[in-house]
């Protein structure tokens, strides 16, 4: 059966196919650029259950959110609520996002950006630098383990930390052989779309120590988030509860102190 994720992902290799630029200029220029601020680094630093906040203006399963949002504003109310990170969406076609999305984003405050696309080239993730952002995202069930494997070492090579996004054990594995040490468990249903929590909770407990923990998808309030955080999450990653919220900053507090 065809999933959402197949739908997409069927766009964006037809895209990287007809891209024929040469990727050595590329790289030499996204490793002149000044250092990343570090993704990974301020998950680990916070001693609350870390928040990364979204920016999303539609989805494939809902529709509009926020079609209309302000990057830069929403970034600057987020990054006052006590967000660790956050995450834009550059996707276009499916998720109304835009490059111009995430540097406006970035620009509006001091918080590591993820750039939230369905990368699956060597070209996705050296753009993903050059439009600044310090984190890309590697899907398992997007990529086979091979490319999985290169493009997180050339993210690496380029300044850019990696969130691997897994949906289960057999993905986890292939992540942890390529060193991944920021690992999201996507809690939604590739088939159903529907939210799957027990899920989340099963993956914290296979997932070694030392890797920054993050669930991903169907977080929608404090008690979500608590239980998270006992399961052993390091990080929520909150995109359409934030997008919707009336007072996000609010919101993003609530999240952060759910556990306490």
């Amino acid at each position: 059966m065809a999933t959402y994720l197949d739908r997409i992902l069927e766009r964006h290799r037809v895209v990287a196919a007809g891209d024929d630029r040469p990727i050595a200029p590329l790289v030499e220029q996204a490793q002149s650029m000044p250092p990343a601020r570090g993704f990974t680094a301020a998950l680990r630093a916070q001693d609350a259950l870390a928040v990364i906040s979204e920016i999303k203006r539609r989805s494939p399963s809902k529709g509009d959110l926020d079609a209309g949002l302000d990057p830069a504003a929403l970034a600057a109310t987020y990054e006052r609520g006590g967000a660790a990170c956050l995450s834009v969406l550059t996707d276009h076609e499916f998720f109304g996002g835009s490059p111009a999305d995430l540097r406006a984003a970035r620009t509006a405050c001091d918080l590591p950006v993820l750039r939230k696309d369905f990368t699956v080239s060597a070209h996705d993730v050296v753009d993903a630098r050059l439009m600044g952002a310090d984190c890309v995202l590697l899907i398992a069930a997007a990529l086979d383990p091979t490319e999985l494997v290169e493009l997180h070492a050339l993210a690496g090579e380029v300044g850019l930390d990696v969130l691997v996004e897994v949906h289960d054990e057999d993905e986890l594995d292939v992540a942890l052989r390529a060193n991944a040490d920021l690992v999201g468990v996507n809690q939604r249903d590739l088939v159903t779309f529907e939210v799957d929590h027990d899920r989340a909770v099963r993956m914290a407990g296979v997932i070694p120590d030392g890797v920054v923990k993050v669930a991903e998808s169907g977080v929608r309030d404090a008690a979500d988030a608590r239980a998270l955080r006992q399961a052993g999450y390091d990080a929520v990653l909150v995109g359409e509860t934030l997008v919707t919220a009336a007072d996000p900053a609010a919101t993003i507090a609530e999240l952060i102190g759910s556990f306490e």
